[in-house]
């Protein structure tokens, strides 16, 4: 599953969101599916946030750059000017909307797609999405517009309570592809790191409200690895900089004024060899909004009474990102390059480095500025994707216009490609032990391979990463998960700059341990060791690829509609990776098999060449070392001999770790079912009983062979006490572990679920092609039947548990969301509570009766949609009555809590932060409107 993940932080200056979406943008998680997703893919070193432009006040200039007028000459349709675009016009005649052959999309993508290649060496996609507009072009209407805008709405899951931190990796939430239900949770943790589940809320929010925007996304082909030794940080301060305003609409912030009011945002990231940038606004603003843009690129102003102001924003970002352990790690990882490689390099930049440092040395970081965007910002390393409701004609027509002045210096383009073996260094086979800021245990085994993107048709490491990332019978997790010494297993490649380059590639495999598995570390990458020797010996095997093929071609073949913003900046990366024919899938498919490919990367994962990363707050007081940028605290070790020598020999393999059976999830029938029942607009509820209730909507819009289905099992008894919410919140991260095997399968054929643990109940969704989704529901519901715990699955849990309250409670915007709920809303128990009554002391065999009784007397309300009919939709509720076989509630109850009414005025409530080490504020404002007050503001602050 391609996840996407769009990260943002509020800088100190308070002025705007900046967003680091691109960079986790291909992050992907290792699934038996073998990619790392969003994400994400356990990345043992990810760039959580890498530098991105908030921007700061700024008016300025830099000298022109004036195309050179060659002809390019290169693949591709070139854009013509004047006359020539005219004859363009009348040799296309009435296919004003007709795409180019070559581009290999989805049968199921209803957009129509053009390359175009500008004299100035500009190269760009041009996507035209006319879908949903009932055969009109041209503009749309204001009525229409907002129209369409209107239509949106949201579905929250309030949770009532922590799921597990199950990696040590931020930013990894397996579900954010249920887009029907945005989680606005205080305390829900898929991840590690709470901010990025509050960010991916903010993300699938913002996705609704951009679903019918026009977008655009430019990436140059330069990014921080260009960096001058003297200037760090001075390709991200530059992308910064670029937006202070241009020659042609020079107020410095009149762009995000224009796209603020008419509905829009923009953003910008900078990665080791790509920067880019995007934004979006509604469709009838897209050509002065393109025009604005663009300006950027062709005369920035950057004045020089900007810079101080500016690097302050910089600055901003980077204390922002100091507290991340992720962030720690990368830089870490980085130190560890040979010297004179780009990746030992702090791409971040500061007020250190660019303020302090170059007026010590009399460096002129303005004219600096100047010659970096000269000779780096030149139109022929750029690629460009514009997305709207518009002819292909008229966008190209807008295109050819608009971006044909970005000047081209004629320049080569700077090739890193020659800088291999950036890690093959005695100081990377070595033992890290880092202290890190949350409470976490966590082995990260890195290799550092030679460049992979040339083998981007085959992806060996995603052929890989699929079997180290598997977590059914025979895999390492599911082996460790046995032993108590593993909650979850993330590995392979994220493809983001990082961790893919022209230099080098990683593969990584990162556990997120136990306490006891903390122990016993040596044996924990000694299993990882043993299963990667076990595929060694029994090299690549065409079953296993043809099912990772056969699943990503479904996925493929029945793609959804995605972000706009999202998809413009996949693509202009795309752009730069390759060739023509491959920009929509060349990182989704999996197009050759050869085994020699896959074999080679396969047999460089072996001990003598790994670094090891242990984290733990166990190794306070034992980490002499302080990283330079980040403070993070480390030691440096050899392995202990006695493993060494065991590792370097031939050893044995373990019985049982083996191989994956062949997935009975996949699904085979993609027929569309006909209606059963008269069609209607919203779901209706067909089912009705004191047990439960159910409602159902036949799909008539999409039209894929997909459903979703969400079930909530409603009881009273949850939030009776404190102690009754941990004990929900335990039984449905034990439930989640139980379910964690036997679910695999389903969740490597996109049939994806999840459990939540609500506030008044258990909320299953579960999400994928209709053909095996009641097997998948059937096994959820059955493992509820028949839940049991073991004493070390109990104690493991809870004590997990009680590193993801603490880690909630230290960070200031998750604390301040807990008081400020705890203000507004009655009959709450706050983490507090819940971490004191975790504290106190809880039995399994409490948690046993407990779930006896939630069992026993319930109410289930339910949702089916998609591609089912009605009779088959009442079989998912029959089926958990029967299974159940619960008593119906002795009265209905709310699922929401009461609200309470504020007295009229201003109220300020302060608290002071749990970590002292964090720098970072939180201000929250909370305005509450009474219908009965209707005239009578009320605010919390």
């Amino acid at each position: 599953m391609l996840r996407k993940v769009t990260v943002a932080a509020v800088c100190a200056t308070g002025r705007k969101w900046c967003e680091t979406g691109r960079e986790l943008a291909s992050l992907r998680r290792i699934e038996a599916r073998g990619r790392c997703e969003d994400s994400a893919a356990a990345r043992p070193f990810l760039t959580l946030t890498m530098p991105g432009r908030n921007k700061g006040k700024s008016t300025c200039s830099c000298p022109d750059l004036q195309p050179n007028g060659q002809d390019l000459g290169e693949s591709g349709r070139v854009a013509r000017l004047g006359a020539d675009e005219s004859e363009e016009e009348e040799r296309r005649g009435s296919l004003s909307n007709a795409g180019d052959p070559e581009i290999v999309k989805s049968p199921s993508d209803p957009k129509q797609y053009r390359y175009i290649k500008l004299r100035n060496g500009l190269q760009a996609l041009l996507i035209s999405d006319l879908s949903n507009m009932e055969g009109k072009t041209g503009n749309a209407t204001d009525d229409e517009e907002e129209e369409e805008e209107e239509e949106e709405d949201d579905d929250d899951d309030e949770d009532s309570g922590a799921e597990i931190e199950d990696d040590d990796e931020e930013g990894f939430d397996d579900e954010d592809e249920f887009d029907d239900d945005d989680e606005h949770n205080d305390d829900d943790l898929d991840t590690e790191d709470n901010e990025l589940e509050e960010i991916e809320e903010r993300a699938e929010a913002r996705k609704k409200t951009t679903e019918k925007q026009s977008a655009a996304a430019l990436c140059v082909g330069v990014g921080s690895f260009a960096d001058p030794d003297d200037l760090p940080g001075l390709a991200h301060f530059l992308e910064h900089m670029v937006f202070m305003g241009s020659l042609k609409y020079p107020d410095e912030n009149g762009f995000d004024a224009f796209l603020k009011k008419h509905g829009g945002s923009d953003n910008a990231s900078t990665d080791c060899e790509r920067t880019v940038f995007q934004f979006d606004v509604q469709r009838k603003y897209f050509k002065e909004a393109l025009d604005r843009w663009a300006q950027f690129f062709i005369h920035p102003l950057m004045i020089r009474d900007a810079i101080d102001r500016e690097v302050e924003a910089v600055d901003s970002e980077y204390q922002l990102a100091r507290p991340s352990d992720a962030n720690r790690k990368e830089m870490l990882f980085g130190s560890l390059a040979r010297p004179g490689h780009p990746m030992g390099k702090f791409f971040w930049g500061n007020a250190e480095t660019l303020k302090h440092e170059p007026k010590k040395n009399n460096i002129d970081t303005h004219a600096r500025l100047r010659e970096f965007w000269m000779r780096y910002y030149s139109a022929h390393y750029m690629t460009l994707v514009v997305q709207s409701k518009e002819t292909l004609d008229t966008l190209e027509k807008w295109v050819t216009e608009i971006f044909s002045q970005i000047p081209n210096n004629g320049l080569p383009k700077p090739n890193f490609g020659h800088l291999t073996d950036p890690f093959d260094t005695p100081a990377f086979n070595k033992l890290y032990r880092v202290v890190p800021i949350r409470k976490i245990h966590a082995l990260t085994i890195t290799w550092a391979l030679p460049p992979q993107q040339q083998h981007y048709r085959v992806k060996p490491l995603h052929y890989i990463s699929w079997l180290v990332g598997h977590e059914g019978k025979g895999s390492i997790l599911s082996y460790l998960r046995k032993k108590c010494w593993a909650l979850a297993l993330f590995g392979g490649n994220g493809e983001t700059g990082f961790e893919q380059n022209s230099t080098y590639s990683v593969f990584s495999i990162s556990i997120t341990l136990t306490d006891e598995g903390y122990e016993h570390f040596y044996e924990v990458a000694y299993t990882v060791f043993q299963y990667l020797k076990m595929l060694q010996k029994l090299g690549p095997e065409k079953r296993i690829f043809e099912e990772i093929q056969k699943i990503e071609d479904n996925e493929f073949h029945y793609q959804e509609q995605t972000d706009p913003v999202e998809y413009v900046e996949n693509m202009c990366e795309n752009m730069q990776l390759y060739p023509l024919q491959d920009f929509l899938t060349g990182d989704q498919l999996l197009f050759e098999y050869k085994p020699e490919v896959i074999a080679e990367a396969l047999n460089q994962l072996v001990p003598q060449k790994a670094n090891l990363v242990l984290l733990s707050g166990a190794n306070e007081g034992k980490c002499d070392l302080k990283e330079k940028w980040f403070g993070t605290q480390y030691s440096i070790e050899d392995v202990e001999n006695s493993w060494a020598e065991l590792w370097k020999s031939n050893f044995e393999l373990n019985p049982d770790l083996h191989l994956p059976a062949e997935n009975k999830y996949i699904a085979t029938d993609f027929t569309l079912k006909a209606f059963d029942c008269p069609e209607t607009e919203y779901p209706v509820k067909i089912v009705n009983t004191p047990q439960g209730c159910l409602w159902y909507k036949k799909d008539n819009k999409f039209k894929i062979p997909k459903a979703y289905i969400r079930f909530h099992l409603i009881s009273p008894l949850i939030q009776k006490s404190a102690a009754n919410v941990v004990l929900f919140d335990i039984f449905v991260n034990i439930l989640t572990h139980n379910l964690a095997e036997p679910a695999y399968e389903a969740d490597v054929a996109q049939l994806e679920y999840k459990l939540v643990a609500g506030e008044h109940g258990l909320i299953i969704r579960v999400k994928g092609f209709n053909h095996k989704l009641p097997l998948l529901f059937q096994l959820i519901i059955d493992y509820l039947a028949e839940f049991s715990s073991t004493p070390a699955v109990f104690t493991m849990i809870t004590e997990q548990l009680k590193k993801t309250y603490f880690n909630i409670l230290i960070k200031p915007e998750t604390l301040a969301k807990d008081v400020r709920l705890l203000i507004l809303e009655y009959a709450r128990w706050s983490m507090i509570d819940k971490y004191r009554a975790l504290m106190d002391g809880l039995s399994l065999e409490s948690l046993l009766s407990f779930v006896r009784e939630f069992k026993s007397q319930l109410f289930v309300e339910g949702l089916v949609q998609g591609n089912v009919t009605s009779t088959e939709s009442m079989d998912f509720l029959k089926y958990v009555v029967e299974r159940l076989n619960f008593m119906p509630l002795e009265q209905e109850m709310p699922v929401q809590f009461q609200v309470v009414e504020l007295p009229s005025g201003h109220h300020l409530c302060k608290v002071r932060a749990l970590n002292k080490g964090d720098a970072n504020s939180e201000v929250t404002v909370y305005y509450q409107v009474s219908w009965s007050h209707y005239a009578h503001g009320r605010a919390l602050f």
